[in-house]
C-alpha cells in the first residue's frame, strides 16, 4: 500500500465512508480492466518481436508499421475514453484527466520510437528504446484503466453510504409511521445495491473476495426482512427484552454485510486466507499424509530411529482424533466398538510393516512378505477409513432427521402464551442446533473436499449465530402471543431458520458420500422397523407410531438425496432404473406403510386386535425397497468400487428380529428354515459349498468386466445392441447375486422370471445383430456373428433350464443339511457362458457393421465411441498434486495479458 500522503493518494468521503484513492498502485483486481487492457498488450507485444527481412513470403506476418498504426490506434481510443470519464465524473476528474495526460504523453513518445523501430527493424538500439516506451506506455494505460474502475468503485461505495445511512434511520425510528417510511427507503437503496454488488462480484478476480462479497449479498438479502419484522415487533412492544435483542440482530448483521462489501471493494493486494474456515478436514488431511508416508521408498532406505518414531506417532494422532469420534455422545454402541477393532487392527499392521521394514534394511527390492504388510496395512486403514465415515454418516442420518420438530413445538408453546413451556422447548430446540452444528463440524473433519468444508463451517456458524433468535422470536411471541407483529416476526424468523437448515444439509450430503449414507440409511431404517414390528407386538401405539414417523421421515430423506444425486448424471437407462427404485419406494411402499401404522395405531388406541401379518409385510417391503434403491445406485460402480456390504448381516437381522418374532418356541430349526425365503436359505449353504460358488463367481466376473470393458467403449445413445447387452448383464448379475443369498431376487420364481427377462432380451439382441449380419458382404464375419447369435439361444435357454435353483433342507443322522450346490453353480456357469457370448456379439456386430455393402445405407445401430469423461475446466489443487511427479513437455503457451504486462516492469531489453 502507498503512503497516504504521496501525492498520487488522496481520499475522498463517500457518505460516511472514506474512499482511498491510489493511482499509484498498479494491483489489477478485476477482469474488466483485463480485457481492456489485452488488446493493447497482444499488439505491443506483437510489435516488440517484429524482425528484420525473414525471407518470408508477403502477407504472412504484419509489417511493423502496421503493428505500430494499430497501437496508436488503440491509444488515442483509451485517451478519448478517459476524457469522456473525467467530464462525466467530477469526483474523479483531477486523477482521471492527469492518467490522460499520462497516456498521451507516453504514447507520443511511443509512437516515435516505433516509426524509427520500423524504419530499421534491425537496430537493437532502436528496439531496446521503443521497448522501454512500450513499458512507460502500458503502465501509464494500465494505470487510466484502475482509475476507470475507481469510478464503479466510488458508485458502488456511495450506494453503501446510502445505505448505512437508512439502516440508521430504521433503526432510531420509535414509530410504526417513520419505521415504514425509513424502509421503505432502505428497499429501494438495497436492491439498487443488490446490482451494484453483483455486478461487482462476477468482475473480482480473486475467488476469496468474490466468495467473501457473494456472503455479505446473501447476508443482506437474508437479514432485510428480518430487520423490518424485529423492528415492528420492537416499536410496538418497547418492553420485551427478546424482541430488541431481534432486532439488534438484524441490524447487526446488515451493518456486518455493509462493512464486508466496503472492504472487499477496497481492498488491496491479494486475499488472505480466512483462520477456522478453509482448508481440508484435520482427520481426512491426517488419514492422507499417513498413506503417503507408510510406504517407505526404497525399502532399504529405512531408518529405525526417525521413522518408526515419526509413524507411530502420526498413526496415534489419528488414533485419538478417531476415539473423540467414537466417544461422541451421538455415536451408537455397535459404530464405537467396530472403530475401537480398527485402530487396534492397524496398529498392529503398522508393527507387522514396521517389523518388515526392519528385515528389509538394505535391499533394493520389495519381497513378498513386506508387500503383504503394506497390503494389509492399506486394508486395515481403508476399514478404519469406513468406519469413520459411517460414524459420520451416522450422526448425519440421526440429527438431520426431522429438524423441524423441535422449532413446531417451540412455536405452538409461545402460540399458547405458555413462557414457561416456551423455556423448556427452547432448551430442547438449542439442543438440536447444538447436535446439527456438532455434526457438521464432524463431517467437515472427515472430508477433504476444502471448497465443501468451507461451505459446511459458513452454514453452521450462521445456523449458530441464528439459534437464539429464533428463541427470542418466541420469546417475544409468548409474551404478546395475541400480537400480529409478534406472529409475522416469528414466521419471518422460522422461515430462515428452515432455509438456513436446509442449506446445511445441502452443504453436508456434498461433502459425505452417496455410497456411504446409503449403506447407513439402509441399517437404520432395518433398526426402525425392527423396533416398530416389535413394538406392535408389546401393543405399544406410541412407539409404533414414534418409529413409524422415523421410518417416513429416513425414507423420504433417502428418496430426496438419491434423486438429487442423479441430477449429476447424464439421463440413460441407469438413472431411469435408479428413479424407478425411487418412485416405487416413494408413491407405492411408503403411502401402505403409512396407512398400516395409521391402521396400527388408531387399533391400539382403541384396544382392537390388527392383523399384524399385514403390518410386516409392508414394513418388510419399506426395508427391501430401500435396499432396491441402492443396488441400483450401486449398478454403476465398478466391481472393485462395488461396496453391498452393509452394516448388519440383513438376512439374519430381518429373519432373527422380525420374521422370527412370530415363531413360537415349538417351531424346530427346519421349520425356521422353510419359512425363509429362498434368498436367505442360500445364505446358509455350508461354508465348503460358498467357498465353491465364490469360486465360480470369480470366474464369472472376469467375463463381466471383459464384457463391461467392450460396452464402455460406445455410446448407447442411439445403440440398442449396447443397451440391451446392459440390461443382460444386470440381470444376469442379479442372478448370481442369488446363488450368495443376495440381491434383489427374492425366490426360484424371481430367478426364473428374470431368465425370461434375458431370453426376451436374447431375441431382440438376435433380431438387431441378424439385420446387421444381412447386410454384411464379407462372409466369414457374417458367419462367425450367425454362429454367436446360435451360442446366445443356446446358453439362455440352457440358463432357462438352471433357474430353479433353490436350496433344500434336509434331515440326515439327525441333523438339518442345507443343501443346493450344483444347481446353483450350474446357474453361474450358464451365466459366464452366456456373458461371453454376448461380448463375442457385440464385437463382431461392430465389424460386421463396418462391412457394408452399401456404406450410406441406414444401419439398424449407430456406432459412436463413447465420449470421454467431463473433467473440470479448472482442475482443483490437491494435496496429492504436489508431490506429483512434473514432466515437461513442448506446447505452445497461450500468455495472459498481464503475464506479459509484468515482462515490461523492470529491467533493460538484451539483444
Amino acid at each position: 500500500m502507498s503512503d497516504p500522503r504521496s501525492p498520487m493518494a488522496s481520499s475522498t468521503p463517500v457518505g460516511t465512508m472514506q474512499m482511498h484513492w491510489d493511482t499509484k498502485n498498479m494491483d489489477i483486481k478485476t477482469k474488466s480492466v483485463e480485457r481492456a487492457l489485452e488488446p493493447l498488450v497482444t499488439q505491443v507485444t506483437t510489435l516488440v518481436n517484429t524482425k528484420g527481412d525473414s525471407g518470408k513470403k508477403k502477407g504472412l506476418s504484419k509489417k511493423a508499421h502496421v503493428l505500430a498504426a494499430a497501437v496508436d490506434k488503440a491509444t488515442d481510443k483509451f485517451i478519448e475514453r478517459g476524457d469522456l470519464i473525467a467530464k462525466e465524473n467530477p469526483v474523479v476528474a483531477k486523477e482521471m484527466q492527469a492518467a490522460v495526460d499520462d497516456v498521451r504523453l507516453t504514447g507520443d513518445v511511443m509512437h516515435q520510437s516505433a516509426a524509427e523501430f520500423a524504419d530499421d527493424p534491425c537496430s537493437s538500439m532502436k528496439r531496446g528504446a521503443m521497448v522501454k516506451a512500450a513499458r512507460a506506455l502500458l503502465g501509464a494505460v494500465t494505470r487510466l484503466l484502475i482509475v476507470a474502475d475507481m469510478v464503479d468503485v466510488h458508485i458502488l461505495l456511495s450506494s453503501l453510504g446510502v445505505v448505512q445511512d437508512d439502516l440508521e434511520r430504521v433503526r432510531r425510528a420509535n414509530t410504526q409511521q417513520d419505521l415504514v417510511s425509513s424502509f421503505k427507503n432502505f428497499g429501494k437503496n438495497v436492491m439498487e445495491l443488490e446490482h451494484l454488488t453483483q455486478k461487482r462480484q462476477l468482475d473480482l478476480k480473486d475467488l476469496r473476495y468474490r466468495d467473501d462479497m457473494a456472503s455479505a449479498r446473501a447476508i443482506l438479502k437474508k437479514n432485510s426482512m428480518m430487520l423490518l419484522t424485529s423492528s415492528k415487533a420492537h416499536v410496538r412492544h418497547p418492553d420485551v427484552p427478546a424482541a430488541k435483542a431481534n432486532r439488534e440482530y438484524a441490524v447487526s448483521q446488515v451493518s456486518q454485510a455493509v462493512s464486508t462489501i466496503e472492504g472487499v471493494t477496497q481492498a488491496r493486494g491479494p486475499s488472505v486466507p480466512h483462520p477456522g474456515f478453509e482448508g481440508p478436514g484435520k482427520l481426512a488431511s491426517d488419514l492422507d499424509e499417513f498413506d503417503r508416508k507408510m510406504v517407505v521408498q526404497p525399502p532399504g532406505s529405512y531408518q529405525e530411529r526417525v521413522t518408526r518414531p515419526r509413524l507411530e506417532k502420526q498413526l496415534e494422532d489419528i488414533i485419538s482424533q478417531s476415539a473423540l469420534l467414537a466417544d461422541s455422545s451421538c455415536t451408537r454402541d455397535d459404530r464405537r466398538e467396530r472403530i475401537v477393532t480398527e485402530c487396534n487392527s492397524v496398529r498392529q499392521a503398522l508393527q507387522d510393516l514396521l517389523s518388515e521394514y526392519m528385515s528389509n534394511v538394505g535391499k533394493r527390492d520389495h519381497t513378498e512378505k513386506l508387500d503383504t504388510a503394506i497390503d494389509q496395512m492399506t486394508h486395515s486403514m481403508s476399514d478404519l477409513r469406513r468406519q469413520l465415515r459411517r460414524a459420520v454418516v451416522d450422526h448425519v442420518s440421526d440429527s438431520f432427521l426431522q429438524t423441524h420438530l423441535p422449532l413446531l413445538m417451540l412455536i405452538e408453546a409461545a402460540k399458547t402464551g405458555n413462557e414457561k413451556e416456551v423455556e423448556d422447548y427452547a432448551a430442547v430446540f438449542r439442543e438440536n442446533a447444538a447436535k446439527m452444528v456438532e455434526v457438521a463440524e464432524l463431517a467437515s473433519s472427515m472430508s477433504n473436499n476444502e471448497d465443501g468444508v468451507k461451505c459446511v463451517k459458513y452454514a453452521a456458524a450462521q445456523l449458530d449465530n441464528l439459534c437464539p433468535q429464533i428463541v427470542n422470536a418466541a420469546k417475544t411471541l409468548a409474551a404478546r402471543p395475541r400480537s400480529k407483529v409478534a406472529q409475522e416476526n416469528m414466521d419471518v424468523f422460522k422461515s430462515a431458520w428452515e432455509q438456513q437448515v436446509r442449506v446445511l444439509t445441502e452443504a453436508v450430503d456434498d461433502i459425505t458420500t452417496i455410497d456411504d449414507f446409503l449403506a447407513v440409511s439402509e441399517g437404520h431404517i432395518l433398526e426402525d422397523v425392527n423396533l416398530c414390528v416389535n413394538s406392535l407386538k408389546d401393543m405399544d401405539a406410541d412407539m409404533v407410531d414414534r418409529s413409524g414417523g422415523d421410518i417416513r421421515g429416513r425414507a423420504a430423506r433417502l428418496c430426496n438425496v438419491v434423486t438429487s444425486e442423479m441430477d449429476n448424471y447424464e439421463p440413460g437407462v441407469y438413472t431411469e432404473r435408479v428413479l424407478e427404485a425411487v418412485d416405487m419406494l416413494r408413491r407405492n411402499v411408503m403411502p401402505n406403510f403409512a396407512a398400516q401404522v395409521e391402521t396400527a395405531v388408531d387399533a391400539l388406541s382403541r384396544n382392537l386386535e390388527t392383523d399384524e401379518n399385514e403390518f410386516v409385510d409392508a414394513s418388510r417391503l419399506v426395508y427391501d425397497g430401500v435396499r432396491d434403491v441402492r443396488r441400483a445406485v450401486l449398478m454403476n460402480r465398478k466391481y472393485d468400487e462395488w461396496d453391498m456390504d452393509s452394516d448388519v448381516d440383513v438376512e439374519e437381522e430381518w429373519d432373527k428380529k422380525s420374521m422370527t418374532s412370530y415363531v413360537s418356541d415349538q417351531e424346530n430349526l427346519t421349520m425356521s428354515l422353510e419359512r425363509r425365503s429362498d434368498r436367505a436359505m442360500m445364505r446358509a449353504l455350508p461354508e465348503d459349498a460358498k467357498e465353491k460358488i465364490a469360486q465360480e463367481i470369480r470366474v464369472f466376473r472376469e467375463e463381466k468386466v471383459k464384457l463391461e470393458s467392450e460396452l464402455n467403449k460406445w455410446d448407447d445413445a442411439s445403440n440398442d445392441i449396447i443397451v440391451l447387452a446392459k440390461q443382460m448383464c444386470m440381470i444376469m448379475m442379479e442372478m448370481t447375486d442369488f446363488t450368495r443369498g443376495r440381491g434383489p431376487l427374492k425366490t426360484t420364481m424371481d430367478v426364473i422370471n428374470a431368465a425370461k427377462r434375458i431370453s426376451e432380451c436374447g431375441t431382440k439382441l438376435n433380431r438387431l445383430a441378424s439385420e446387421i449380419a444381412s447386410e454384411c458382404i464379407d462372409n466369414t464375419t457374417r458367419k462367425d456373428l450367425e454362429a454367436y447369435l446360435q451360442q446366445i439361444s443356446l446358453y439362455s435357454h440352457q440358463l432357462m433350464m438352471c433357474s430353479k435353483v433353490k436350496a433344500e433342507v434336509q434331515h440326515i443322522s439327525g441333523e438339518v443339511i442345507v443343501s443346493g450346490l450344483d444347481s446353483a453353480t450350474s446357474l453361474i456357469q450358464a451365466a459366464k457362458n452366456l456373458m461371453e457370448s454376448v461380448v463375442h456379439t457385440v464385437k463382431h456386430c461392430y465389424i460386421a457393421s463396418t462391412k457394408f455393402h452399401n456404406k450410406a445405407s441406414d444401419s439398424a445401430v449407430v456406432w459412436r465411441m463413447r465420449a470421454p469423461e467431463k473433467k473440470p475446466l479448472i482442475r482443483q489443487d490437491s494435496s496429492a498434486d504436489s508431490s506429483a511427479i512434473v514432466r515437461k513437455g513442448s506446447k505452445k503457451e497461450v500468455v495472459s495479458p498481464i503475464h506479459a504486462l509484468s515482462e515490461y516492469s523492470g529491467g533493460t531489453y538484451q539483444l
